[in-house]
């Protein structure tokens, strides 16, 4: 008789953000009156960028005839992205990084899943906590993360390192010495970001024990201070201990196009073995590519039009992460986030805990967040609000909030 993966038995519930949607769908039916306001789950609400519409326009009438028809996408993707990507992200930043380095992707969160399959089981994971649930859940389905704690919320071969108010949301350096770190700056879900100098010690102390950072920057196109950097490969060393994942979501708006990519330096290595001949071999194996329409949408990022529109599309979305930040800090809240990142990072009032807060905000205001205990164990009494609404929503939102 067939057998299941246990592993997946041994998660606990549903997917934070599946939870959350449950919850909201049973009180918008109980309640079809209200208007509700969503600022929890991070989608994008602004539509796609003229230059972006205009590229994918030309890539159909390209797919509508013989001589310009596209199948199969190579491995790695198109050599077109890729070297937009390299020039446009890296080269221009200083990174010595290759097109053929570049892995294109359907979305950061695929590859943040898939990435860890090319690693043994018995790899120590080290998370930050508060984290994007993805990197947990997806090393406890492959069996990596040993035993469930439901009254602490944790697992006990995982290495968390809080990340908390004493220490600005950023994580210390572990005692315990880690296999895989997962870093994810500016950071998902607090907002925080760390300097050059910071990231630099983390690399430094991955190439001296021995672990591979797997860094998540999917959110750098939200940076504005001068010393946070926008990818790793801006440290010294870098090359061999690290691997990048971006995403075209949040700067580009393709939540729901799907694209992104992961970055492999050839110099990683685990003995003789390089980690960009693994991800290669599971790439070709594991996926067909993203399709050349999108991929053609992704190179009209880095068109000058496509700069310009996106850069306005940031700060549009800005704009309301300071609407909230200023707001909320004006009513008492104790706010953090929203300079470098879309996330806005609040404690909970009057000492409710997270899913109480959640609760508390849909049914007197009819607003939806996301409870900081679903993305670990120091996430409780904290909240997530998101920038990514409108910004007429996002004023009505806070205002709501102001009045509780």
């Amino acid at each position: 008789m067939f057998r299941l993966n246990e592993n997946y038995l041994k998660l606990p519930g549903s997917y934070l953000f599946s939870t959350i949607g449950k919850k909201v769908n049973a009180y918008a039916a109980a309640h079809p009156e209200k208007k509700i306001i969503r600022l929890g789950i991070g989608d994008v609400t602004q539509p796609l960028a003229p230059a972006i519409i205009e590229a994918m326009h030309v890539a159909v009438d390209e797919m509508g005839k013989a001589e310009t028809f596209h199948g199969y996408a190579p491995d790695l993707g198109y050599e077109f992205l890729r070297n937009a990507i390299a020039e446009n992200d890296y080269r221009s930043r200083g990174c010595e990084i290759a097109a053929d380095e570049i892995f294109i992707s359907d979305g950061a969160k695929c590859d943040s899943g898939n990435i860890q399959e090319i690693f043994s089981t018995d790899n120590k994971i080290a998370v930050c906590d508060p984290v994007y649930p993805v990197y947990v859940d997806s090393n406890v389905m492959a069996g990596r993360t040993g035993t469930y704690n439901a009254e602490t919320g944790t697992w006990s071969d995982v290495i968390y390192m809080p990340c908390v108010a004493e220490n600005g949301f950023a994580p210390e350096l572990p005692k315990e010495t880690p296999d895989l770190i997962y870093l994810c700056f500016p950071n998902n879900p607090t907002g925080a970001t760390i300097t050059r100098t910071q990231l630099q010690e983390w690399v430094d102390y991955a190439n001296k024990v021995g672990a591979v950072i797997i860094y998540d920057a999917a959110y750098e196109a939200y940076i504005s201070e001068a010393d946070v950097p926008h990818s790793i490969y801006e440290c010294e060393g870098a090359r061999t201990c690290a691997i990048e994942l971006r995403s075209f979501s949040k700067n580009a708006g393709f939540t729901g196009v799907r694209l992104g990519f992961t970055v492999v330096p050839k110099e990683l290595k685990c003995g003789d073995v390089a980690l960009h001949s693994l991800w290669a071999r599971r790439h070709g194996t594991k996926y067909n590519g993203a399709p050349y329409i999108v991929q053609r949408a992704g190179e009209a990022v880095y068109s000058e039009a496509g700069k310009a529109q996106l850069k306005e599309q940031v700060a549009y979305y800005m704009r309301n992460a300071h609407y909230i930040l200023n707001g909320l800090r004006d009513a008492g809240f104790t706010v953090s986030g929203g300079v470098n990142a879309p996330y806005i990072w609040l404690k909970a009032p009057k000492g409710m805990t997270s899913w109480e807060f959640f609760d508390h905000l849909l049914e007197k205001v009819n607003v939806v967040g996301t409870p900081g205990s679903g993305f670990g164990p120091s996430g409780e009494t904290y909240f997530r609000l998101t920038a990514f609404g409108s910004y007429e929503n996002t004023v009505e939102a806070v205002d709501r909030i102001k009045g509780i």
